[in-house]
């Protein structure tokens, strides 16, 4: 299982991610912003929380979570 190691957030929804690999990609989550969990990502202020946990998830000051391997096939599906 890939880790996040280091996540940036970009405009437009877009997070800057760094895998334990070296493997670094964008990944938009504009469509996943619904729901009681994602919903509130809307808010820039709150978006711009974006950290990597113990796990190497990124996730949200509002308990918000996206898993690391889902992440990584994404930008390594391209």
């Amino acid at each position: 299982m890939r880790r996040v190691t280091q996540v940036e957030t970009k405009a437009g929804y877009i997070l800057l991610l760094t895998f334990d690999d070296g493997t670094t990609g964008d990944v938009c989550i504009a469509d996943r912003l619904f729901g009681p969990m994602f919903a509130p990502l809307k808010d820039p202020a709150l978006f711009a929380q974006a950290r990597v946990d113990e796990f190497g998830a990124v996730c949200w000051p509002n308990k918000a979570d996206l898993a690391p391997d889902a992440l990584y096939r994404q930008i390594t599906a391209h």
